[in-house]
């Protein structure tokens, strides 16, 4: 049968070919139904119905319900489309979280209007309104995902982070900054409120749509608010919340890094381009952690032990400075096709190289001179980069470019292959490219010039100014000329196009070579231990939970050509019941005794013993200083005074 099965269906094949050739001349198969009325493109012209009335009641937050109330007035009777924002800025990626939008009922001329979601668009919704209605309202809930599983928690007893895009419909038609938006939000009663918006108790001073969506609320019953730039004529605050009371505790000189975090941001860019800016820093082991930019503040959600365990929270301490510097990279000045006229116009995001590349650049940079990170941890988070960039498979195939698409491509869910499959890679190789233009400048020009001058060039430009002014590639080629003559295009194409060739040229012209060592560093002990796991990506290739669960698989390292893959259990290593120090012990011993590691798994319940051949001994990377070389890498993080 297996060898005749294909000669059937060639046989039918052919036969239905035969069929079709030989059908009427007036023969006719299937036509495509009509698509359904296209939704109104915006446009650059006032909303004629007036200022939209926009109540969320988030007064009980423990379920995460957030009812919503929004007076809608309209200029006419007829069709109105309105749209629940879907592209959202910072996500990169048509996400907006409607599958949470429930409830929905809308009401005009004294009773209800029924709705119609577009069936091409499911962000769209129909109505008619009827003859003589001035206005319509719609009543919907926005339903916070309660465990991880089903999303970013957003709402727990203690913190709401609310995000204006979530509790929102505007009609279509309109470019955002033209619609005009009176907000409010209903809280429990003595919660502080952190948030860029203007007003007092909840309620805000009328606004423009682009501008309310820009500026989230972060709440909570344990809040602190600290000025940051004390006596500056354009205050910098952090509005802090927390789980517990306790986690509000911090030092003079836990918080000094922060103060300098500002001062370092503006002798870097030599502008602002806010009348005041609030960090919206959560410290929660239940609210989903954030990390997104916006013009005059950031969300940043972080540990909860941000400040209780301050020696071992630097892995993530440079969230604050990559956030503020989007005000700069991203708010102010933002790639042209990453701009829309309203959150329902795809974004295109080919300069995310620039947007988030760069912005990661200049983030860890300014953790370190600020002193979020003191110079070894700086070189420590640079040595984790050159080791994954050296060792990931997927730069044989993907360029760096490709993977400004990934957010689409992927929409940010778990794959299975990674190191392999590559994802938002325009962060981090972004900021290795921008490493290896920093050093090259320092370089051709004895140190006279570097990135510094690109920045203050590129996003110093109109200070005090909150208009965007967008980008293009030839613009940054052109101001990196400015600095520095040279085939900046070139350079730029060479990192973005397939380079199999590992991405370290600006850590070896900064003064460093990546090595390894048999032990980790803080950052790999303190990230392993805050992420309940262990990482042997560099020995074995794999990482593995706490539990004994293979997190990740280095694409053709020992552990993938031995069979493993993610989600298989190690149960048992050696004969030993499994424990990451077992695990450990067994990596090192291989290095003299010549047998292979055996690990029993456990996948897709049955289980199996495997054999690494493995006994090159535990692989930590390192940044070693190279000698009778100039130390630019040391240069680019030092404190400018």
């Amino acid at each position: 049968m297996r060898r005749i099965l294909p000669v059937i269906l060639v046989s039918l094949m052919a036969a239905g070919a035969s069929a079709q050739t030989n059908a009427p001349s007036n023969y006719s198969g299937p036509q495509p139904a009509p698509m359904p009325p296209t939704i109104p493109a915006p446009q650059d012209i006032p909303y004629p119905g007036g200022t939209i009335q926009l109540s969320v009641d988030a007064s009980q937050p423990a379920q995460g319900i957030m009812r919503v109330h929004e007076v809608i007035p309209v200029a006419k009777a007829g069709p109105l489309t309105l749209l629940y924002p879907r592209w959202l800025p910072g996500n990169h990626a048509p996400n907006g979280p409607i599958s949470k939008m429930a409830g929905l009922t809308i009401h005009a001329g004294g009773g209800v209007v029924p709705w119609q979601r577009d069936p091409i668009d499911v962000y769209a919704f129909h109505i008619d309104v009827p003859n003589g209605a001035r206005e319509v309202t719609a009543d919907f809930q926005y339903l916070s995902p309660v465990e991880d599983r089903e999303g970013r928690v957003v709402a727990t007893d203690v913190i709401v982070n609310l995000e204006w895009n979530a509790v929102v419909l505007y009609p279509a038609g309109y470019f955002s900054r033209r619609i005009p938006v009176a907000a409010d939000v209903k809280l429990p009663q003595g919660w502080g409120i952190g948030t860029a918006l203007e007003g007092a108790g909840g309620h805000f001073k009328t606004t423009t749509l682009n501008t309310l969506v820009d500026s989230p609320l972060l709440a909570g019953k344990y809040f602190k608010r600290v000025d940051l730039d004390p006596g500056a004529k354009v205050p910098v605050y952090a509005d802090i919340v927390a789980d517990r009371p306790n986690q509000l505790k911090f030092t003079p000189e836990e918080l000094a890094p922060h103060k300098a975090l500002v001062q370092q941001a503006y002798k870097l860019y030599g502008s602002h381009h806010y009348d005041h800016y609030d960090f919206l820093l959560g410290l929660s082991a239940h609210i989903g952690g954030e990390g997104l930019e916006h013009h005059q503040s950031s969300e940043d959600v972080t540990t909860e032990k941000y400040f209780t365990h301050w020696d071992k929270s630097s892995p993530g301490r440079d969230l604050l400075a990559h956030e503020y510097t989007h005000s700069w990279n991203g708010k102010f000045r933002r790639p042209a096709d990453l701009w829309t006229p309203n959150y329902n116009v795809p974004m295109r995001g080919s300069m995310l190289w620039v947007y988030e590349g760069q912005t990661q650049f200049w983030g860890f940079v300014l953790a370190a001179r600020s002193g979020l990170w003191n110079k070894q941890q700086a070189l420590d988070a640079y040595a984790d980069l050159a080791a994954l960039y050296s060792t990931q498979a997927g730069r044989q195939w993907r360029p760096l470019a490709d993977t400004t698409l990934d957010p689409v491509v992927a929409s940010r869910q778990p794959i299975p292959w990674r190191n392999y499959q590559r994802s938002e890679d325009y962060y981090n190789e972004g900021l290795l490219l921008w490493l290896d233009a920093d050093t090259l400048i320092r370089q051709k020009t004895n140190g006279q010039k570097s990135l510094d001058d690109f920045a203050r060039a590129f996003f110093g430009i109109n200070d005090g100014s909150f208009v965007t002014v967008t980008y293009t590639f030839d613009d940054v080629v052109k101001t990196l000329n400015s600095v520095m003559p040279y085939d900046w295009a070139g350079f730029l194409h060479a990192h973005l196009n397939l380079a199999p060739k590992p991405p370290l040229d600006g850590i070896t012209r900064g003064g460093y070579r990546l090595i390894y060592t048999d032990k980790p560093t803080d950052r790999d002990q303190f990230g392993d231990g805050r992420r309940k796991q262990d990482s042997f990506a560099y020995s074995i290739g794999v990482v593995v939970n706490n539990k004994g669960r293979v997190t990740d698989v280095t694409w053709q390292g020992p552990a993938f050509k031995a069979g493993l893959t993610l989600g298989s259990e190690i149960t048992a290593v050696n004969g030993v019941e499994f424990d990451a120090d077992e695990l450990k012990d067994a990596i090192s011993d291989a290095k003299t005794d010549k047998a292979p590691i055996q690990l029993l798994i456990k996948n897709n319940g049955a289980y199996r013993t495997v054999s690494i051949p493995y006994h090159d001994g535990l692989r930590y990377p390192h940044l070693e200083r190279l000698p009778n070389t100039p130390a630019l890498l040391d240069a680019l993080i030092t404190a400018k005074k």
